[in-house]
């Protein structure tokens, strides 16, 4: 009777969970492409984009501790070689990441947020209990969910079927998702424990039944994939009846969701800057485009009030009837992350095809791209720290697609060295463009070796 009953609020927390949320955005991990993975900033990043949820990973310290990480070993995220169930927290609590924040527990991240009620979470259990038997991760996680009364805002998912297994009999409640990757894990032993499946796109792609199926159930389907943002993959989600992505970019998956609801016009109130050269007009409204005999100037703040897509062009709402392009209103570059890069250079990066987009947007690619062996100059800014994007004559270029040109003098070199880790983009020529002539294309070696020839430095690229 019990097993029954715990069923039965399962199903009824599926249904209302599937007919108010429809298309759920979660951002995996945060917003990585933006800032550090499974940081505050990241996380709030990914909310202010658009994400439903945040998708984060829990492992135990050595002395019990609830830290938020993916990877056991936290050399990849903070440079520094330390093993999370080796560690005590305090030692874990000293490292940082590129934006220095510091390694985080679960208790702190629920602190920051616990007045937050529009802020919700996915929670990996990162545990393989065929050789670790013991379940004190699972309440642990259960214990604070309930300290930081956290229990409707947070799902927790897990490829553990024993993980899971126990959630349902210490949270009974719990809104529970199985990460699958293979037909053989869904079975009518777990899916009467679960509320959702979280399956790879690949096995939709072979198994195009599958949704239509565990619907059929009364489950939920997220897809989750290395997802890109290219629009070939975007559009045959959605049109696959997803209830949920979990994705490495949010704002395009908000995107998608405002396509797939009709929604053309949504909330932001955030601070924003323009950073174009010259003073603009304003509009009306997007729709027409009608320009008012009024301007934005470089530099200028404002608040950012809503977001409005039209004529396949994003547009801020920064006042009463009063629009302005997105192209160069940023919300998350300060003049000093972007201060050493300005009145520089890019070269395209050898034998690599650096795509012109025409907005700051990876949706906007163009078949243009940058010419080899030459140099062009940045004339704007936008995106964030981590994911830069340069304003050139040609249209808009990633920086981790270029070389960048110009830091030959004692200043430049010293403006860098301020930029926090997260701003510091190591992709740069160190030497002098010289023109490599050749009778045919040379591949990276051989360019290499004949700027050695020229030059005694050396030419330092991703």
């Amino acid at each position: 009777m019990k097993y029954q009953s715990q069923l039965i609020r399962a199903l009824v927390f599926s249904i209302i969970f599937i007919t108010t949320c429809g298309f759920t955005v979660v951002g995996h991990r945060g917003d990585p492409s933006k800032y550090p993975e499974e940081t505050i900033q990241s996380d709030n990043s990914a909310f202010n984009s658009g994400a439903d949820y945040v998708e984060l990973d829990l492992h135990l310290s050595a002395d019990g501790e609830l830290v938020v990480s993916h990877d056991d070993d936290l050399f990849r995220v903070t440079h520094t070689h330390a093993i999370v169930s080796q560690n005590n927290w305090r030692a874990l609590s000293e490292l940082t990441y590129d934006n220095g924040e510091h390694v985080m527990s679960l208790p702190q991240l629920f602190k920051y947020y616990q007045k937050r009620p529009n802020t919700k979470f996915i929670l990996e259990t990162k545990i393989d209990h065929s050789s670790d038997p013991s379940y004190e991760l699972e309440d642990q996680i259960a214990a604070t969910i309930k300290k930081y009364h956290m229990e409707k805002r947070v799902m927790i998912h897990s490829f553990s079927v024993a993980s899971l297994f126990h959630f349902r009999k210490i949270m009974p409640d719990a809104y529970l998702i199985l990460i699958v990757g293979s037909l053989k894990r869904i079975n009518f032993s777990n899916l009467p424990q679960v509320n959702a499946v979280n399956v790879s796109s690949d096995l939709i792609l072979n198994h195009a039944w599958l949704i239509h199926w565990l619907h059929q159930l009364n489950k939920q389907v997220f897809v989750w994939t290395e997802m890109d943002e290219s629009p070939d993959l975007w559009q045959w989600l959605i049109n696959k009846n997803v209830d949920g992505v979990v994705t490495n970019f949010p704002s395009t998956g908000f995107k998608y969701k405002l396509a797939k609801e009709g929604t053309k016009k949504y909330d932001i109130h955030r601070s924003g800057s323009y950073f174009g050269k010259k003073k603009t007009n304003t509009m009306m409204n997007p729709y027409v485009r009608d320009k008012q005999n009024k301007f934005v100037y470089p530099g200028q703040k404002f608040e950012v009030m809503y977001g409005v897509r039209a004529h396949n062009q994003l547009y801020y709402q920064i006042a009463n009837q009063t629009f302005i392009s997105a192209e160069f209103v940023n919300m998350d570059l300060t003049p000093e992350d972007i201060a050493p890069y300005q009145n520089k250079q890019v070269l395209a990066k050898p034998q690599k095809d650096v795509h012109v987009y025409r907005f700051p947007d990876n949706q906007s690619k163009t078949d243009k791209v940058l010419p080899g062996n030459t140099l062009i100059k940045i004339e704007n800014f936008n995106g964030s720290p981590k994911s830069l994007w340069l304003y050139t004559s040609l249209g808009w270029v990633k920086a981790n697609d270029i070389l960048f040109y110009g830091f030959f003098d004692q200043s430049s070199w010293q403006n860098y060295r301020h930029l926090p880790r997260i701003s510091r983009y190591s992709n740069i020529a160190l030497t002098p463009y010289l023109p490599l002539q050749s009778a045919k294309p040379l591949n990276t070696w051989q360019q290499i070796k004949q700027i050695q020839k020229l030059s005694t430095k050396k030419v330092l690229h991703n």
